[in-house]
């Protein structure tokens, strides 16, 4: 099956269908977002947190972000990837830009790049497209902002907020973006810019008129537990299941439980005996080649 691409999530908006985005950071992660239906994975930046253990997704760099995106299409197959430009990647101006997301494209091999940002970002995000780079905006909340903003904070609120990404959203469209996410922005006026763009809307924490969701897989199955966003719809606590699983491991191998018989390996009697001093007595389970 041939891979999904920008124009797919072009026209699943035209038709009215749902485009489901999940955040993969490696390869099993990204086997397991594919199987489950997700036509967009986005390597996002939030690898610093979720993975990397950072405290916010600014220490997150090119090398960090190029590794794990090689890591998410090598066990991809279908889904569109999308690779999230870190802090400091296209902020210098559009030929670092350029630079950086080539990297994604050449290297990593993946079929997109997201930045975030909406009319300062709107001459760069014209200059890839141009160059033949695919581009996903990203307005609303930007956590590589998040200093600026104060805390992560729901944006667009006020009508001047509102009116201005109304005017970012549309600069991001203009430029030739295919498709923008909308991050904790009011459900309304995340409706309304669905409504008024050609291209799709990707919501996280914007209501359910988007032309499509993104989640942190991490959040959804209960592996990153250090808070849980409002946005974020636990699944199921895998993260539970998985601290089980490793103490009844912890005990089993403290009391010689693990391994058994099942989960080792025999030898021939015959040939364990020739390593064995003269007279010495073997026992059942050395016939059996559990103690070599």
């Amino acid at each position: 099956m041939d891979r999904i691409t920008t124009s797919d999530i072009r026209e699943m908006k035209k038709r009215g269908e749902k485009i489901v985005m999940m955040t993969a950071y490696d390869a099993p992660t990204a086997r397991l977002v594919e199987d489950g239906g997700a036509e967009v994975i986005l390597v996002g930046d939030t690898l610093g947190m979720v993975v990397l253990g950072y405290d916010s997704t600014l220490p997150v760099t090119m090398e960090d972000m190029i590794h794990h995106t090689k890591a998410v299409m090598r066990g991809s197959t279908r889904a569109l990837v999308v690779g999230d430009m870190p802090f400091m990647s296209y902020q210098t101006g559009w030929q670092d830009a350029m630079k950086n997301a080539a990297r994604f494209m050449q290297e990593a091999g993946c079929g997109a790049v997201k930045l975030e940002g909406g009319k300062r970002s709107a001459e760069i995000v014209g200059k890839l497209t141009a160059a033949g780079i695919p581009v996903m905006g990203h307005i609303g909340l930007t956590q590589q902002s998040v200093n600026q903003f104060g805390g992560w904070k729901v944006q667009g609120k006020t009508p001047a907020a509102a009116v201005q990404l109304m005017h970012d959203a549309q600069a991001l469209e203009q430029a030739g973006a295919f498709a923008i996410v909308l991050e904790l922005v009011p459900a309304p006026l995340a409706e309304l810019l669905t409504q008024r763009l050609s291209v799709p809307t990707i919501g996280i924490g914007a209501g359910v008129h988007c032309d499509g969701q993104v989640q942190v897989f991490h959040d959804m199955v209960g592996l990153f537990d250090a808070f849980v966003p409002k946005h974020a719809k636990r699944y199921t606590d895998a993260g539970a299941s998985i601290r089980e699983a490793l103490k009844q491991y912890t005990a089993e191998v403290k009391s010689g439980a693990f391994p058994d018989a099942k989960h080792s390996f025999k030898m021939d009697p015959a040939a364990l005996a020739e390593l064995r001093p003269p007279g010495h007595q073997l026992t059942r389970r050395h016939a059996l080649g559990l103690d070599v």
